[in-house]
C-alpha cells in the first residue's frame, strides 16, 4: 500500500530479501547471500507483509520456504522494480550505456533455427556482458508465459495475437507449399492448393500454424488428407522429403534440403492468395523491459530492417 503522498510503504531492500528468498528456497541461503542475519532477513520479510497486507510466501521449518499465488506475482514486479532501480543508480554515477544483465525471450519452434541463431550470435558478441536464455514452444504456451511475466519477450508470428501486445515487425514471409523432388507438381512454378486436395498432408501441428494452414486450405475448398502430425519444423520438412506428403511453411531455410540431406521442391501457391505472415518480437504492455531487454529488441530491429 502507499502512504497519503504515493509513496510506497515497502523498501527496495524489503524487495531485495523477498527476492532472494523467492530465488534460493530458504531463509539461511538467502541471509548468507544478503550479508544478512537470518532474524534481519526474516523481519525484513515480515514487514513487505505487512507493507503490502498480503501474505508472500509460507515459512516451514526444514521445508524452506513457498510462495503464495500472490507472491509468485509480486516476484515477477520485484525483479523488474529492481531491475529498474539498480539503472537509475548507474544513469547518476555516469555508467548509463551499459547493457548487463539477462534477457529471456521466448520463440516459436520453427523460428528457433531460422530466426535465433543470427540475434543470439550477434546481440552477445555486441554486449558481452549480456546473458540470453531462451525458450521454445508454441504461441499459446509463450502468451501463457510472457502474460505471467516467465519472460521478457518473444519472437513469434502475427497470428491471433492480442491486439493489446505491443509488438515490432521484424519481417514478413509468404507461405509457400513443400514438395518432395519428384513430385508431378514439383517441376511448375506455382501452382493451386487444391491442386493437392487428394494428396497427403504433413501438417505443422503447432499453434498457430497448424490453424493457419487448415484454414488456407478452407480457403481453397477442401479439407486436407492429414497423414502425418508433427510439433517439429524439420520433422515435416524430412517426412516430405521422404515422400510421405507435402506441407505448407512460412519459414524457408537457405537451402531446400533435409537433415538426411534429400532435396525438396518449395513452390508459390497461387489461389488461394497466401497473405504474408509477419515475424514479430513482443512484450506485454505492462511489463517495463529492462535495459537489455530494451537492447535486445533495437539490435532486433536493426538486424532484420533490411530484410
Amino acid at each position: 500500500m502507499a502512504r497519503g503522498d504515493g509513496v510506497p510503504t515497502y523498501t527496495m531492500r524489503q524487495l531485495a530479501a523477498f527476492v532472494a528468498v523467492a530465488e534460493t528456497g530458504t531463509i539461511a541461503a538467502a541471509a548468507e547471500r544478503m550479508h544478512l542475519s537470518q532474524s534481519a532477513l526474516s523481519t525484513s520479510i515480515t514487514d513487505l507483509e505487512r507493507a503490502l497486507n498480503s501474505q508472500l510466501c509460507v515459512r516451514r521449518r526444514a521445508h524452506g520456504v513457498t510462495l503464495t499465488p500472490t507472491g509468485q506475482a509480486v516476484l515477477r514486479r520485484a525483479r523488474v522494480l529492481l531491475q529498474h532501480a539498480n539503472e537509475i543508480q548507474e544513469d547518476a554515477a555516469g555508467e548509463s550505456g551499459g547493457v548487463v544483465g539477462p534477457v529471456i525471450v521466448g520463440c516459436y519452434p520453427s523460428l528457433g533455427p531460422t530466426v535465433l541463431p543470427s540475434l543470439l550470435h550477434g546481440f552477445t558478441h555486441r554486449h558481452p556482458r549480456a546473458t540470453v536464455e531462451f525458450r521454445e514452444d508454441n504461441q499459446d504456451r509463450l502468451r501463457t508465459q510472457i502474460e505471467g511475466g516467465e519472460i521478457d519477450v518473444c519472437i513469434v508470428y502475427d497470428l491471433g495475437l492480442s491486439p493489446e501486445w505491443r509488438t515490432e515487425v521484424l519481417m514478413r514471409r509468404t507461405p509457400s507449399v513443400v514438395l518432395p523432388e519428384n513430385h508431378p507438381l514439383a517441376s511448375r512454378t506455382a501452382l493451386r492448393l487444391a491442386d493437392l486436395a487428394d494428396e497427403p498432408m504433413v501438417l505443422l501441428d503447432a499453434p498457430p500454424s497448424s490453424s493457419h494452414a487448415m484454414d488456407m486450405c478452407r480457403k481453397a475448398g477442401f479439407a486436407p488428407r492429414v497423414a502425418y502430425r508433427t510439433r517439429n519444423y524439420e520433422t515435416a520438412r524430412a517426412f516430405v522429403g521422404r515422400g510421405l506428403g507435402w506441407t505448407l511453411l512460412v519459414q524457408r531455410p537457405a537451402l531446400d534440403v533435409t537433415y538426411e540431406g534429400l532435396e525438396v521442391a518449395v513452390k508459390k501457391v497461387t489461389e488461394p492468395e497466401m497473405e504474408p505472415v509477419a515475424i514479430v518480437v513482443a512484450w506485454h504492455p505492462q511489463s517495463l523491459p529492462s535495459r537489455v531487454t530494451r537492447a535486445f529488441v533495437e539490435f532486433a530491429l536493426k538486424t532484420y530492417s533490411s530484410v
